[in-house]
């Protein structure tokens, strides 16, 4: 019965859940133990008809799943018991099944080209939210919003420029993740302790033929495991890039907000329910489940560094954890990229209120725009900068428009002009260059 949310079908796309089902995770390791076979067989260190017998005997509807667990009952040793069922299947040539490999030869090469498929699907998503931020960026190049630091109201923004700035993000996590690829997708066939000492004279040889055959390049050197930082890495980059996806959702959330309102996750007005009790409700859900699976990304990412120091040549504490890290770190990013993706391709947008909350504050986000005119003027910036806060206090505490007060302030008609005031006090003359900065952030993105 399936307790994981995952097994339920709740989380996890097909693509991605069907590298981790355990079928796939034997065929993986019968891939191995194929090539390795076939390798041996070039080198003259095995019969070729035992390499083209295990060959042809190594897929899952011989070996079966059932066939390895019920044989585990016996060996209590995974590894071992899909060898010796292998190895009865393929009769006579059975002898030769995983000649000269040790377990984590097979299980590390397995996970190699498991982990290339998960990076294949991951790098599509990931390309898949940058373009739709840059679409986003391009299309909201000119929408004037307001910009905000400590909560508060600062200087106008665009949404495009907002947009722009997860696109960059975006391409930098793509470029780390093809950067990482390289050092994550790597196989061993170096034994027991990584001397290459049972392979023989030809073991150089046999790795080489063994990688070209699954198409991954070899680790350049290892103990009885790859070493562990290689996936430790993975997990930190997985783990920047669902905080960059947190990052995303919590502003959607922020912005969704009954009082702010500027954007809003897409709802199904025929069906979708928003609450149980409040029939009113349209609450952002799928951001909220974006930011909550980014808190167990995250806590991934502890386990994931303790596997680095193992004892020695290795042990085996980082076997069991590496069975839900690795999985989940796959499976659940997918997931968070998915919905993430739907909710920036069906975001609503509301104009009007981005409007209406530019001029909540009277004016008073234009106060650095005053400011450095005055300085510019020769009013100084210390000077500028004492006026205008005055001002804004006045502004606020009497519940007045900014650019009223502005033109009643001697010190600041003496410099600018009514006509001047009303001007810098309109938020899309404050935007400085963020068409400039939106091409550049946007043509970063799209170039990774």
């Amino acid at each position: 019965m399936p307790v994981c949310p995952i097994d339920t079908g709740r989380y996890g796309s097909p693509e991605m859940k069907a590298l981790f089902e355990d079928e796939s995770r034997l065929q993986k390791l019968l891939d191995v133990e194929a090539a390795l076979a076939e390798a041996h067989a070039r080198v003259g260190e095995i019969p070729k008809a035992a390499a083209d017998e295990i060959k042809r005997r190594a897929v899952v509807g011989v070996v079966t799943l059932e066939k390895v667990k019920e044989r585990e009952k016996k060996t209590h040793h995974d590894i071992m018991a899909m060898v010796e069922v292998l190895a009865e299947e393929c009769g006579e040539y059975g002898k030769y099944v995983h000649w000269g490999a040790t377990s984590y030869d097979i299980v590390d090469t397995a996970w190699a080209l498991t982990m290339r498929g998960g990076v294949s699907i991951l790098k599509k998503r990931v390309g898949d939210l940058r373009d739709v931020l840059c679409d986003l960026a391009t299309e909201n190049r000119d929408l004037v919003m307001v910009g905000r630091t400590h909560g508060q109201h600062a200087t106008p923004i665009t949404f495009g420029f907002k947009m722009a700035v997860y696109a960059a993000e975006a391409g930098r996590n793509l470029e780390r993740l093809g950067d990482l690829e390289r050092r994550l997708i790597v196989g061993k066939m170096s034994g027991a302790v990584g001397t290459m000492a049972s392979q023989g004279e030809g073991a150089l040889d046999i790795e080489q033929l063994i990688m070209k055959e699954l198409r991954i390049r070899p680790a350049v050197i290892t103990t009885q495991i790859v070493c562990r930082d290689r996936i430790a890495e993975f997990v930190c980059w997985a783990a920047v890039t669902a905080s960059s996806l947190d990052r995303i959702s919590t502003e959607i959330r922020n912005l969704q907000r009954t009082e702010i309102l500027e954007v809003a996750e897409g709802f199904e007005a025929k069906s979708q329910v928003g609450s149980s009790t409040m029939p009113h409700k349209q609450n952002p859900v799928d951001c909220e489940k974006v930011s909550g699976l980014a808190r167990v990304i995250r806590g991934l990412v502890v386990p994931a560094l303790e596997n680095v120091p193992l004892w020695h040549e290795r042990d085996l504490t980082d076997s069991s954890s590496e069975r839900f890290i690795i999985p989940l770190t796959f499976i659940i990013l997918d997931e968070m990229l998915l919905t993430l993706v739907n909710v920036l391709r069906n975001l609503r947008i509301f104009p009007e209120n981005m409007q209406r909350n530019l001029e909540t504050t009277k004016g008073a986000i234009l106060t650095e725009a005053v400011m450095m005119a005055l300085a510019r003027k020769g009013m100084g910036r210390q000077r500028a900068h004492e006026v205008l806060r005055g001002v804004s206090v006045r502004a606020f505490s009497e519940g007045v428009p900014l650019r009223d007060l502005l033109c009643k302030t001697p010190e600041v008609t003496a410099y600018l002009s009514k006509k001047e005031v009303e001007e810098l006090t309109k938020p899309e003359n404050y935007v400085g260059r963020v068409r400039e900065l939106i091409d550049r952030a946007v043509r970063y993105a799209r170039s990774v």
